[in-house]
Parts: structure tokens; C-alpha cells; sequence
């Protein structure tokens, strides 16, 4: 027999990010209660389990959430709830606030969420203090990541690989002395050789990690399909599809912010020199992907 009683801001977990904070409250036989706060504005989701039985229900606490399925947008709030089984896509949600909710899983899942990631995470934050023109700049690439991986339908596995991946991917970057992050002029060629170790600093950071292929996404994120890229001067497929998403990605994001050498670009001109730009540095599927997104978001 057992029996437990548990106290207001008691758990047997937590992970806390900028984000969200997860708190495991209960666990056994495979499965796990927990309680998730997600800060307003941010993007989540469900995944499909491997497992076709595996049940997932969420009772909204607090707040309020929009849920995208099947092309509507459903809006949420406290005291309504859902369920998920057998999923064949993810669902896709965004907090409209600060949303808490309860969620019981019947497989393990808490694992996921480790305490290397969530220090890995802070890293990245503490490289974009050094760069203020960065501010943000991993988020936003995850979420343009992401939304191009839900538009090309890639796998439960490739999504995760690829959203831990663009937040990791200028992780390598904490080496980088702040001063040639934040130059105004041209970078010298031993300035930018120091950038372009970036890619294998953060592979190192980030390769003991339980998700596969993280450590070599984030290494191939500057590489360009001609070869031009770095650090490997890697060509075509020689590239993981995750890393030349994230490349796209990156770049409208890098164009379409202020620099310490230049003002933002529009997202038009951006759009526009990604597909110029198309078969010799970026991926076609993956520009074309992304391209329909903005245009359904109305930005061009």
C-alpha cells in the first residue's frame, strides 16, 4: 500500500526555463502527473507517441490558449481540457497568456526535459547578452524552424531534434569574445576565422545529449549547398535536411534584424534573396516551404 500526500509548491522535479517551468508531481507505472506553466506568447505542442496507446490528458488551470487543429484555431481556457491518443500530427498551440495546466502522460516523458538542456538553454541566453543585436535571435529562429518542419510534415523525432537544435545552434558562440560579436566594420580574417568555430564549439557543448543528431545539426548549420559554407565546406545531401532548415532560418533572421553593421532588411528583400540564392546555398523545398508561410502570415 501507498498512500502520499503532497503540498502546495512540493515535487518530486522541476525544471525551470525563461519559457516554461514543469514540475513532476506523482509517477508510476510508466506513467506521470505533472503541473506546466507556459509563458504568454510562446509556442507548444503535442507529439504523436510511438506508442499508439499512450493517453496524454491536459486540464487547463490557468489562462488562456489557442489550439490549432485542422486548420481552425479553437481558444481555450481555464477549466477546459483535452485529451490525445494516437496521434498522427502534432497540435499546435500558442499561449494567449501565462497558461498553467495539469498534465498526466502514460509513458515517461519527464526525462526529456533534463537539467543539461535547460543549463545548455541558459548558455545560449548568456550569448545573447554579449551580442545585443541577438536579443531573442534563437527563439525566433526555432519558431521559423519549427513552423517550416510542421509545413514540410517531418517526423516526431526530426521536430524535436530540430527545435532543441536551432535553440542550441549558436550555443558555441559563449567562446566568441564580445567585441568581434558586436564589431560595426568588417571582420579581419582572423576575426572571422574565431566566428567560424562556432558551429564545432557548440556540436562539442552539446554531444552528450540523449537526442540524435543534435551535436551535428548544430555543426552544419552554416553550411551552404555549393560547399561555401563552413566549417566542412559540406555539399548538397552531404548536409542533414534539420541543419539546412535551420540554415534558412538563421539567415532571414540575421537579415531581418538590426545588425552592428547595417539596419534590418524588409522581409520581402529577405524572402527574395533566400530563393535568389536557392540550389547553390539554401534548400529549395525548405525556402519554398517558408516562403508559403509568410505569405499565409501575411508579412509579404
Amino acid at each position: 500500500m501507498a498512500f502520499t500526500i503532497g503540498r502546495k509548491g512540493t515535487y518530486i522535479e522541476q525544471v525551470i526555463s525563461e519559457h516554461f517551468n514543469i514540475s513532476l508531481l506523482a509517477r508510476g507505472d510508466g506513467s506521470e502527473i505533472m503541473i506546466q506553466t507556459i509563458a504568454r506568447d510562446n509556442l507548444f505542442y503535442i507529439y504523436p507517441s510511438d506508442n499508439a496507446s499512450v493517453l496524454e490528458f491536459f486540464y487547463i488551470l490557468q489562462g488562456e490558449m489557442i489550439c490549432e487543429l485542422d486548420g481552425e484555431k479553437i481558444k481555450l481556457g481555464q477549466n477546459d481540457y483535452y485529451t490525445a491518443t494516437n496521434l498522427e500530427h502534432p497540435i499546435h498551440f500558442t499561449a494567449l497568456t501565462d497558461v498553467v495546466y495539469l498534465w498526466v502522460i502514460t509513458e515517461p516523458t519527464f526525462y526529456q526535459l533534463s537539467e543539461s538542456i535547460t543549463k545548455l538553454i541558459n548558455i545560449v541566453d548568456e550569448v545573447e547578452k554579449k551580442d545585443r543585436y541577438t536579443y531573442k535571435h534563437s527563439e525566433r529562429v526555432s519558431e521559423y524552424a519549427v513552423k517550416i518542419a510542421k509545413k514540410l510534415m517531418l517526423t516526431k523525432e526530426k521536430l524535436e531534434n530540430l527545435y532543441i537544435a536551432s535553440l542550441l545552434h549558436d550555443i558555441g558562440k559563449i567562446h566568441t569574445p564580445g567585441e568581434i560579436l558586436n564589431k560595426p566594420g568588417k571582420l579581419t580574417d582572423e576575426e572571422f576565422s574565431i566566428i567560424k568555430r562556432h558551429p564545432l564549439d557548440g556540436a562539442e557543448m552539446v554531444k552528450n545529449l540523449y537526442y540524435e543528431d543534435i551535436a551535428t545539426i548544430i555543426e552544419q548549420h552554416h553550411e551552404r549547398l555549393n560547399g561555401s559554407g563552413y566549417p566542412q565546406k559540406l555539399k548538397g545531401q552531404e548536409i542533414l535536411f534539420e541543419a539546412r532548415i535551420i540554415a534558412v532560418s538563421d539567415t532571414f533572421d540575421a537579415m531581418t534584424e538590426d545588425r552592428a553593421y547595417r539596419k534590418a532588411y524588409d522581409t520581402q528583400y529577405a524572402i527574395d534573396e533566400l530563393k535568389r540564392l536557392v540550389n547553390t546555398h539554401y534548400d529549395k523545398e525548405v525556402v519554398d516551404a517558408f516562403e508559403e508561410i509568410l505569405k499565409e502570415e501575411g508579412r509579404i
